[in-house]
């Protein structure tokens, strides 16, 4: 493999024999000669090609339109124009594969609606080059992150009889055939009903009562049938689990987590986040450094309620104690009231699922969210409980007693205490980049009525 046009265009000096090989951005003609502007994906720059007549493989510039793939040999000089410091100029060129005139990427600007449409081709434009060259830089740091801090990587099932949230929001697995006859748990693959995960944490728990510090990443699926533009069937989520923990170190880890990950873009390449600060979210650099720099305010649910209450704003969903905290209330506690990012702990036991340890008042639980601005919550996460009369309890009163024996042997077998958080990977992408639709941080999106390529 040769160099990469990043590589290229970070040269130090000329070069001779230096091979380029991308696809054609633009092609202009002029007498005598012809520039290339081609780009292979490993940055947003292209590299201008010179290509003189009678070069070698040039009969086949008119070949070499938007869209073909092309190889160019040369040297490696100095560029006259502004804009980048080198070009190649060409000793000989060759058409790898042509586009036709009915390439949909011309050179112009595109919507998200249209480019959502051909989703296997949307990565070639500048746009989603760069959200998915960051989706790569975001997923190295999260692992960088747990490294550095003595976790194990854990993989989790994809298949699971358990349903972590309680919900029954989950998509089947079966290889029965709809209305054949046979359509019993007992008579499937599994000998019983199984889903697709919604979480792996239930899992990476019995990991970290055994290695101590163990995380999750990888995908994840909801059967919500959620038309907006912060939720996906198939999603990515990172779930750490730590053993002798209490909330207290939760929420400390999710705090550091957030600000460490946002301050791996703000160091990254400079071209890709001056991409989205220039046309995505002119106010995106300012709000992340913001969240690097500043403490997170923390505050507990009840004291988010009366600061909500006491506002005096009109909310779209009323707020009262003991409902969920809707989008609209998040960003105004982040946005308008502490003009931060905030931790939120101590959610009423309720609106909660069975794992999160209930607390001494009888009516809370020790769970915490982070809300940041722009987004609202992008890490959820709690001290599980540990005590094992309490969960069975919990358990039983949720319907949920059969199929958790083996998470109940944590409780049996040398229990301790211990908390996690899951982040949602592509709403973390979406604070990072500015980008507002999570179709749009996703290589491949899954929705409701949309599963295509």
């Amino acid at each position: 493999m040769g160099a990469s046009i990043r590589e290229i265009l970070a040269s130090k000096g000329p070069a001779e024999g230096v091979a380029v090989r991308g696809w054609v951005r633009t092609r202009r003609d002029a007498k005598g000669f012809s520039f290339l502007e081609v780009n292979d994906g490993s940055c947003l720059g292209s590299v201008q090609v010179i290509v003189d007549a009678g070069v070698p493989g040039s009969d086949d510039l008119p070949g070499m339109t938007t869209g073909s793939a092309v190889e160019a040999v040369g040297d490696l000089v100095e560029s006259p124009g502004g804009g980048q410091a080198w070009e190649l100029r060409a000793t000989r060129v060759a058409l790898v594969g042509g586009a036709p005139d009915d390439y949909p990427l011309q050179k112009k600007r595109h919507g998200p609606e249209f480019l959502r449409q051909i989703a296997h081709l949307r990565p070639r434009t500048n746009l989603f080059g760069a959200v998915f060259r960051t989706r790569s830089l975001l997923a190295h740091a999260v692992h960088r992150f747990f490294e550095e801090r003595g976790f194990v990587w854990v993989h989790t099932p994809i298949v699971t009889a358990s349903d972590c949230e309680g919900a029954g929001e989950m998509f089947r697995v079966t290889t029965q055939e709809v209305g054949g006859g046979k359509d019993s748990p007992e008579d499937d693959f599994f000998g019983k009903s199984t889903y697709l995960t919604v979480s792996g944490q239930l899992e990476a728990e019995t990991f970290a009562c055994a290695l101590s510090k163990v995380y999750t990443f990888g995908p994840t699926f909801r059967a919500e049938n959620s038309n907006t533009t912060r939720h996906a069937a198939e999603f990515w989520m990172i779930e750490p689990e730590m053993a002798f923990c209490d909330l207290g170190g939760d929420m400390d880890l999710a705090e550091e987590f957030v600000k460490v990950l946002v301050r791996a873009v703000l160091e990254g390449p400079a071209d890709d986040f001056g991409l989205f600060s220039r046309f995505v979210d002119k106010g995106l650099e300012e709000r992340l450094k913001f969240i690097v720099e500043r403490p997170f305010e923390r505050v507990s649910y009840t004291e988010a309620v009366a600061i909500l209450e006491k506002s005096g704003r009109k909310f779209e969903y009323p707020v009262a104690w003991g409902e969920n905290l809707q989008s609209e209330h998040e960003r105004f506690l982040t946005e308008e009231h502490f003009e931060c990012p905030v931790t939120v702990h101590d959610y009423p036991e309720a609106i909660k699922p069975f794992y999160m340890r209930r607390n001494d008042d009888g009516k809370t639980v020790a769970a915490m969210d982070v809300l940041v601005p722009g987004i609202g919550e992008i890490v959820g996460g709690s001290q599980r409980e540990e005590r094992q009369d309490v969960l069975e309890r919990t358990l039983a009163a949720d319907g949920l007693g059969s199929g958790y024996d083996w998470y109940l042997d944590l409780r049996r077998f040398g229990t301790v205490p211990h908390a996690g958080f899951g982040a949602g990977f592509e709403r973390i992408l979406m604070l990072v980049t500015g980008v507002q639709n999570i179709r749009d941080v996703i290589p491949y999106p899954r929705t409701p009525g949309h599963c295509g390529p």
